[in-house]
């Protein structure tokens, strides 16, 4: 084999080793990723809130991608528990259930706690379900749990999250 052969048979089979190299960590992390993206978000910070005599230990949902995952991939949730999203700014907030398995109620809430609407929200589903006006927070809590305590828009929930003022 002439020199000139040898050396493009050899940079000829770097380049292939290279970009085998590329696809296969592009493979592991793709597979990483769809492993992380099927599973529940168990570990978020969390905040007591209180409803009347009624104490939910919520887990707090601050981050675009916390936002996005929120209760997806769970199959269950205790009663007393939820999630708590937390946006920068009051905008209008849409909600929808792709990838989650259990039937949620989203409050939506005014900066003070105040609940501002209500949407029962089916699993597995596209629909939006927005905010009735511009807010920041929204709750998700098992569906049915705010209308077996009869809890309905103007009823203000507590915590330490609603005293703290807008940045």
């Amino acid at each position: 084999m002439k020199p000139e052969s040898l050396q493009r048979s050899v940079m000829w089979a770097h380049r292939c080793f290279r970009r085998l190299g590329v696809m296969l960590l592009s493979a592991l992390f793709l597979a990483g990723s769809a492993h992380a993206q099927g599973s529940p978000q168990l570990n978020l910070e969390r905040t007591l809130l209180m409803a009347g005599m009624h104490r939910l230990d919520v887990q707090v949902a601050q981050t675009p991608s916390q936002h996005q995952i929120g209760l997806m991939w769970r199959k269950d949730m205790p009663p007393h528990e939820g999630m708590l999203f937390v946006f920068e700014h009051a905008t209008t907030q849409c909600f929808w259930m792709r990838n989650t398995l259990i039937p949620l109620t989203a409050a939506f809430l005014e900066d003070d706690g105040t609940i501002v609407n209500l949407a029962d929200m089916k699993p597995q589903s596209d629909e939006s379900h927005c905010s009735a006006k511009p807010v920041r927070y929204v709750l998700e809590m098992n569906q049915g749990w705010f209308a077996k305590r009869q809890i309905k828009p103007g009823f203000k929930l507590g915590g330490a999250i609603f005293n703290k003022r807008p940045g």
